[in-house]
């Protein structure tokens, strides 16, 4: 053992150092390259790599730290795998794990990592080499044959000609790579055929064909690839022979009818270019409509300019300086007029007319921010040297003759001058801006704007902006008490000279010249204002082609569309429409014109085709009835017409408007065949006093500016009656005329009043009927707040309003108590009546007052109306319980005129108090409505 024990010992501690000096054995990681490339061709699994997959480590050779036991790869789901070939070598190879497909993907990126043995058997401290990154790129196989793009191809030639290409064919091929994915040559299978293909695709004609020898051919077209595989299958090409032809739009028809209200109608659903098959490289074709003789250049809306400018949104404030002639606007009604068409006011200047505008109607001070615009045609000035045209002039009215501010045309060209006073500026500043353009003496209208802010000065003409070209500047002009006088269609020379006159006449026509001071127009509203609604228009753009280009006017009544693909330009042109957006537009005929041009080749213009002319023509509308209803004649209490709130005349108003297709006349019919309600738009209505004028000292006839909000309304009045005016619907003119209210503080003399209200379309094309309207004074009312209980309803039942209807005696029925009866009881009656009104007049007068203001704020549909008596009938009651409530009224008299301050029943006069309930109690048996107030003198006792 001791022998023994000496070399085990040694053994184990030569074991031990070598277990202390493992750690120092494996002292360096693997090495490998930095980067791989490789090649695998599809299909296959080895990987050739560049460099091949080695790796060193500097601690071989000593085993296991200097030996590599593995390769590994980092990357997403990479198809493949490394493998050690030999451990002391460090060599690997690098295959597929499956097949790889080119088609699926043609490149591989991922990292691969070498580890070594560790320091022993057991692996122990393995190292690991650096990332290094490997690119596979697959190779391809020429697996699949090429397949044409289309099943068939078709073209069509004209006879005669040679064709350089009559059309061309395409073919495609899986593969993925340029070799064997790219078709390299095509071929014709048919033989004796006329025709030839090039490696492109390109079909031409080897010899002219002939339209009496053969009509149609048909070919068998082949494939091939750059690795010379055949497509599987030929696809077949039909050529159609055509006769000469003549180029040209074919397919349209020279008349289209556009019926109101049908939106965008296309005006050429078939039409398309026939070009005989030239080689064109580009399609331009342009088409016109002609509005000019429609309105002011095109189908616009015709409300007044206040009603456009409130529907535009326009700032208020703004000052109409030809307004249609009237009592109170008389300054245009020495003016020519040419109201043209649908209520489209216009006046036209020849050289001897202009007009002074009042005084009170000149704004007084323009500020630094003001706007001027009008609607204006004008042509070229005759004479060599023309003299200025002015459309507008403030200049001095007597003594002297400066021009504070004028807009004139001279010579083609716009000017604008505004003379500062010395109390605005004191220095040199601009004075006279001149734009030079060629709408000004064109013959056509169009729309002007000129926004200032001093002391820039912007023109607009029809919503395009333009800066002067010339800005000429002056001193301020001095102060001084002269009056001006502002002058349309001229200026005013009312100083220097023996007699006063209109110099610098205008000669062209003008509409809707206005002047709005303290602000200026915003470039949407005054887009709103010359906006027309009627135009070009381009069903499904979405649908056209890529190719296709197209713009319109800023009037969209031109529209010019190109394109290279005939095919693209015949869809293009066959969704070319005509809108009208005019719930009533202007009927009449529209001119359309379309210019073509074709580009080939190579050349500039090869093919001329000649231009088309057709006509729109714009149906006429069906004209609207607007029909006024509501009572015609209301009874008041003289109190009422004292009271706060006054009397609301056209409280059951109601508006209608009706069209019919055929000659019949809508009246009452809305449900008749041919007849339909229809809703639109008003612009004014007018309620007129009949006879004499309101005294503003003891009456008026007003609505409250509350009553208007939240409408695109406005109203003003005068001692003539009241109007109300602005673009909005039938229902808010409703509203707002249910709201106008008649006082009288001393109705004393006052035994009735009449009104006519009139409402209007279009600034007037359509109006409605004259609705006339009376009101009728009692005198000696005294009313009394009194209690009725049967105000409080039942949530089952709905109130009923009948009109007041006194009859005589002997229009009672059977039942009705007898005439002596009767005369004591209205005795009694009005001594009871007599006694509360001397006690209680005053306090009862406060509280009427208090219920008709509280009435004013209800529901239209709830209000109290004096001259009618309300009875609320219980659906449910029988007829035999009516007249039982009768008898038991008749017993209960005595007690009930104990109580008269509580009865709900107004007369208008005591003494007819109980006959008055003796008619309700008829009118409730009798279940009569009747719209019209009859009054019956011979049963009053006064």
């Amino acid at each position: 053992m001791k022998m023994l024990g000496v070399p085990f010992a040694l053994v184990w501690v030569v074991f031990g150092l070598s277990c202390i000096l493992a750690g120092k054995v494996n002292k360096h990681k693997p090495w490998i390259e930095t980067s791989y490339h490789g090649v695998i061709t599809e299909n296959m699994d080895t990987v050739l790599l560049d460099p091949p997959l080695v790796a060193l480590d500097k601690d071989a050779p000593v085993p296991y730290a200097g030996e590599i036991c593995a390769f590994m790869i980092h990357g997403q789901e990479a198809p493949f795998e490394a493998v050690v070939l030999n451990k002391t070598s460090g060599e690997g190879v690098l295959r597929a794990k499956g097949l790889v497909d080119c088609e699926t993907q043609k490149e591989y990126t991922f990292v691969i990592q070498a580890y070594d043995c560790g320091a022993g058997a057991n692996g122990v401290s393995w190292k690991k080499s650096h990332k290094a990154v490997v690119h596979i790129q697959v190779d391809d196989v020429n697996e699949f044959s090429p397949v044409f793009r289309e099943a068939v191809y078709h073209a069509a030639v004209t006879e005669g000609k040679i064709y350089d290409s009559i059309l061309q064919v395409e073919a495609w091929d899986q593969d993925c790579s340029p070799q064997y994915s790219q078709i390299c040559n095509y071929d014709i299978v048919t033989s004796d055929t006329p025709f030839a293909i090039d490696r492109n695709g390109n079909i031409r004609n080897t010899e002219r064909l002939s339209y009496d020898k053969q009509l149609r051919y048909k070919i068998m077209v082949t494939a091939f690839d750059c690795g010379q595989k055949r497509a599987t299958e030929s696809v077949a090409v039909h050529i159609d022979v055509k006769p000469v032809c003549k180029p040209g739009w074919q397919g349209w028809n020279k008349r289209m009818d556009y019926e109101p209200g049908t939106g965008s109608k296309q005006l050429f659903p078939k039409m398309h270019l026939e070009t005989c098959d030239g080689p064109l490289s580009a399609v331009r074709a342009m088409v016109e409509l002609q509005t000019s003789h429609i309105g002011k250049g095109c189908d616009r809306e015709t409300y007044s300019e206040k009603s456009l400018q409130k529907l535009c949104g326009a700032a208020s404030g703004s000052t109409d300086l030809l307004p249609a002639p009237s009592a109170s606007t008389n300054w245009t009604a020495s003016l020519l007029t040419d109201s043209g068409r649908d209520s489209d006011l216009i006046f036209r200047f020849d050289g001897r007319q202009a007009s002074n505008v009042p005084e009170r109607v000149v704004p007084q001070n323009l500020t630094d921010q003001f706007t001027i615009a009008t609607w204006m045609k004008h042509g070229p000035s005759p004479g060599l040297r023309a003299e200025k045209e002015t459309l507008l002039c403030n200049s001095d009215k007597t003594e002297m003759n400066r021009h504070h501010y004028s807009l004139y045309v001279h010579n083609c060209r716009l000017v604008f001058l505004l003379r500062r006073d010395f109390t605005q500026v004191d220095t040199f500043r601009p004075a006279e801006f001149h734009w030079k353009l060629e709408q000004i003496c064109d013959k056509e209208w169009h729309y002007y704007v000129i926004n200032v802010e001093f002391p820039a000065v912007i023109l607009f003409v029809d919503g395009v902006t333009y800066e002067p070209y010339l800005v000429t500047d002056d001193w301020p002009i001095h102060p001084s008490s002269i009056d001006t006088q502002l002058t349309v269609g001229a200026c005013w020379q009312g100083g220097e000279v023996s007699n006063p006159r209109f110099t610098q006449y205008f000669r062209g026509s003008l509409s809707g010249l206005t002047i709005r001071p303290g602000k200026i127009e915003t470039q949407k509203v005054i887009s709103c204002l010359q906006a027309c609604k009627e135009g070009l228009d381009i069903n499904s753009l979405e649908s056209l082609g890529k190719d296709i280009k197209f713009h319109f006017n800023p009037a969209q009544s031109v529209l010019v569309m190109e394109g290279e693909d005939l095919e693209s330009v015949n869809t293009a042109m066959a969704k070319v429409s005509y809108i009208n957006s005019r719930q009533f537009p202007t009927a009449g005929l529209r001119r359309l014109h379309i210019t073509t041009t074709v580009q080939c080749f190579g050349e500039d213009i090869c093919i001329s085709i000649p231009d088309i002319k057709a006509v729109v023509i714009v149906l006429p509308p069906s004209e609207p009835w607007i029909t006024i209803a509501g009572s015609d004649r209301l009874v008041k209490p003289s109190a009422d017409l004292r009271g706060a709130m006054g009397v609301a005349p056209f409280k059951e108003l109601r508006i209608t408007s009706t069209v019919t297709k055929s000659d019949g006349m809508p009246f009452s019919a809305v449900h008749r065949p041919g007849v339909l309600e229809v809703m639109h738009n008003l612009d004014y209505c007018d309620v007129l006093v009949i006879g004499e004028e309101l005294n503003p000292e003891h009456e008026s006839l007003e609505i409250h500016h509350s009553s208007l909000i939240g409408k695109h309304l406005d109203a003003t009045n005068s001692t003539s009656g009241i109007s109300i005016y602005g673009v909005d619907s039938m229902a808010h003119y409703e509203e707002a005329l249910r709201q106008v209210r008649y006082r009288n503080w001393h109705p004393a003399t006052l035994t009735n009043r009449r009104f006519r209200l009139t409402c209007s379309e279009l600034n007037g094309r359509y109006t409605s009927n004259e609705f006339n309207l009376e009101i009728s004074v009692l005198h000696n009312s005294a009313p009394v707040e009194h209690v009725n209980h049967m105000a409080v309803q039942s949530q089952y039942m709905r109130p009923v309003h009948h009109p007041l209807m006194v009859h005589t005696l002997n229009s009672h029925i059977s039942g009705t108590p007898p005439a002596a009866t009767v005369v004591i009881v209205i005795c009694i009656a009005a001594l009871v009546v007599i006694v509360v009104l001397g006690i209680y007049r005053l306090h009862s007068t406060h509280q009427d007052g208090s219920k008709r203001e509280e009435d004013g704020a209800k529901d239209p549909k709830m209000d109290w109306d004096d001259s009618t008596l309300t009875i609320t009938v219980n659906p449910m009651e029988a007829v035999e319980e009516g007249v039982r409530d009768e008898e038991e009224e008749d017993d209960e008299e005595e007690e009930d005129d104990e109580q008269a301050g509580d009865m709900s029943a107004e007369s208008g006069d005591s003494d007819e108090t109980e006959e008055e309930e003796e008619d309700e109690r008829e009118v409730k048996k009798e279940g009569k409505q009747k719209s019209k107030l009859e009054w019956d003198s011979s049963s009053i006792t006064y």
